[in-house]
């Protein structure tokens, strides 16, 4: 199997996105098929529930994809930045500082329920912008050691941010504030708050609807943002950062603005995210922060295509449904014929994933048409144009 193989399955896709007309005709049938989809599905529907995960994990690669597609700054500490969007409702959307106020809790925008309960409830739109300004703030801080920095070093210095997050949040119950601990540890921080919405719905686990409609208009507004930034000054100084960091600050891009812009706007995003995905959960639980899960974000922008925004897109879609669908439900039972733990082979089965990505297609399944022409340039072309243009 040859690498034109799997560009023959795409080309149709491809094609279809980078027609002109696809942003003014495809993309409203594509919002409003998926403003009706949930309702072909009962509201405990378990493919929703799938759905919902994969819309959250959408927010994520595309937040990622600012730092690595667009600045091409590899990041693999990008759990941190879901972390504090998780302890951002855990903190301002739960009961988790009890004493606060005499224990008679800090209110704000609230409904009846959490307005009668101690701890700290503010409405859950505005923990997203908290919890937003928190993680750029903190991307921010992990882009400082790296401005100096490129390749291989960054990887490592972002690796291990994303490790001290991690261990702070599971021993964070050690580090005491008078009456307060900083984490809740291990044991988790739950329950924490859901949104009010009037006329969606209930927000329950026996109803995901109207988690989806969130969800939903999370990734609109993340998709919208995704574009008008790729297309703006500050996007064409990312990609010029991408290409050529020597000859982006020779050609007067502030490199230093530059970078914490990419890791702040990317970690936001993540914040965000963050915050929908625990309040579904209905739990902040410090054993999610771990290293494989900036690797699986990752996979979804390398299996989509670095730098292009519908190709992330369908990359976490397909990672996260693979996940949560194909691995368990698909491959488990075939596994387990030959007495094989699925459950012990989920990271070497995406391992073989992305070799089998980089090996047939490394562009991804929709590339940027600037790196696909990158990847491809010379295959197939004549000797002699390939000497003229060298």
């Amino acid at each position: 199997m040859d690498l034109s193989m799997l560009g023959a399955l795409t080309r149709p896709l491809r094609e279809i996105v980078a027609n002109k007309w696809f942003n003014r005709i495809a993309v409203p049938v594509v919002i409003g098929f998926a403003i009706v989809f949930p309702l072909f599905f009962v509201g405990a529907s378990p493919f929703i529930n799938n759905t919902v995960q994969a819309l959250v994990y959408v927010v994520m690669a595309l937040g990622l994809n600012v730092v690595v597609g667009f600045a091409g700054l590899l990041d693999l500490g990008y759990v941190a930045f879901y972390a504090m969007g998780s302890y951002a409702i855990g903190w301002f959307g739960s009961e988790f500082l009890y004493p606060v106020n005499h224990q008679k809790g800090v209110h704000f925008l609230v409904s009846r329920l959490p307005g009668s309960l101690p701890g700290v409830h503010i409405n859950f739109f505005i923990v997203i912008v908290i919890a937003a300004a928190l993680a750029a703030a903190a991307g921010a801080v992990i882009g400082l050691p790296t401005l100096r920095l490129r390749g291989d070093y960054i990887a490592i210095v972002t690796l291990a941010f994303g490790e001290i997050i991690g261990n702070i949040a599971a021993n964070g119950d050690q580090l005491h504030f008078g009456q307060y601990t900083l984490t809740a540890g291990r044991q988790g921080i739950t329950p924490v708050d859901v949104p009010n919405l009037p006329g969606v719905g209930d927000f329950s686990p026996l109803n995901n609807r109207p988690w989806y409609y969130v969800a939903l208009a999370l990734v609109l507004i993340v998709l919208f943002c995704n574009v008008r930034l790729r297309d703006s000054r500050l996007g064409r100084a990312w990609i010029a950062l991408r290409e050529d960091e020597v000859a982006a600050a020779s050609m007067g891009v502030p490199i230093v603005r530059t970078k914490l812009l990419a890791y702040a706007t990317g970690a936001a995003f993540g914040g965000m995210a963050g915050v929908l995905l625990s309040s579904y959960t209905n739990t902040v639980n410090a054993d999610s922060f771990n290293f494989s899960f900036s690797i699986f974000v990752l996979a979804m922008v390398i299996l989509g295509g670095l730098g292009s925004i519908w190709g992330v897109v369908l990359g976490a879609l397909a990672l996260s449904y693979f996940n949560t669908y194909g691995i368990p439900d698909v491959l488990g039972p075939f596994l387990k014929n030959f007495g094989l733990d699925v459950t012990q082979l989920g990271f070497g089965i995406f391992g073989f994933v992305l070799v089998l990505m980089m090996v047939l297609r490394p562009q991804g399944l929709l590339p940027e048409r600037r790196r696909k022409l990158e990847m491809t340039q010379g295959i197939g072309a004549d000797e002699s144009l390939v000497e003229v243009n060298a």
